[in-house]
């Protein structure tokens, strides 16, 4: 049998250090992501879009450390949660302002219609 004596050695022991801070790959990501959503929520009409881009930006906004809000070379949070509630109200805009009854949406892509005769 196994004898019950502890076979380790105060001397060989490391105390825990805790590593330091990474420059922070994973926030450029996360601010990237929070600024192009509301864009692509706008561009695309999608609400399912539009709330993530709201859940990002408030992920985003809370998690940012005070160096990055001190520096002047990333949007603040505050601007990315404004950018995607304003892309969220984009998406729910036809909602309460409908388009006009009979206009057929225009594309930009078609030929424009012909114009009619003046003696007809």
């Amino acid at each position: 049998m196994a004898s019950k004596k502890d076979m380790r050695r105060p001397d060989l022991v490391v105390p825990y250090q805790e590593p330091p801070a990474k420059s922070g790959d994973g926030a450029e990501l996360s601010s990237t992501l929070s600024s192009t959503l509301p864009m692509a929520a706008i561009f695309t009409r999608n609400r399912y879009i539009g709330w993530a881009s709201v859940v990002l930006s408030i992920q985003s906004w809370l998690g940012e450390s005070e160096d990055a809000s001190k520096s002047s070379s990333s949007t603040p949070g505050y601007f990315t949660v404004g950018m995607s509630v304003m892309a969220l109200a984009v998406t729910y805009l036809p909602m309460f302002l409908p388009p006009q009854p009979g206009q057929r949406p225009a594309t930009g892509t078609e030929a424009p219609p012909p114009v009619p005769l003046a003696g007809a």
